[in-house]
């Protein structure tokens, strides 16, 4: 057995702890009748399932699979287009959250970095 990069550790424990609340957050503002304000739609949708690819991407990248810098890049790159595409909604008037442009952000930085290690360290 070979020993786990820590900066994979950090990564894998990162991705599924952060998949594991999106995916909470997200059930909770689509299923659970919470009033969640001006949300946008197909980025609340998006987000509540990539949560699962980032617990997916996370085990992968613990267990150090081929696959799973492949699934952070892609992860990275969805989330790179939906924030575009809020973007392109928030610029052209259409209602939004404040909080929803800091939560996109953070997500898009935390998956450039995440996959930047798992390809890095793939």
């Amino acid at each position: 057995m070979t020993d786990k990069p820590l900066l994979i550790t950090i990564a894998a424990v990162v991705a599924v702890i952060f998949g594991t609340l999106t995916v909470i957050s997200g059930g909770r503002a689509l299923f659970g009748g919470v009033d969640m304000g001006a949300v946008v739609p197909f980025v609340l949708r998006f987000n509540f399932a990539v949560g699962f690819a980032y617990v997916l991407a996370g085990i992968g990248l613990w267990r150090m699979t081929r696959w799973a810098w492949v699934l952070s890049v892609v992860i990275a790159v969805a989330t790179a287009v939906v924030f575009a595409a809020f973007l392109w909604h928030v610029w052209h008037g259409g209602a939004y959250e404040a909080r929803t442009m800091g939560a996109m952000s953070l997500r898009l930085v935390v998956w450039i970095v995440i996959a930047a290690v798992a390809i890095k360290r793939r």
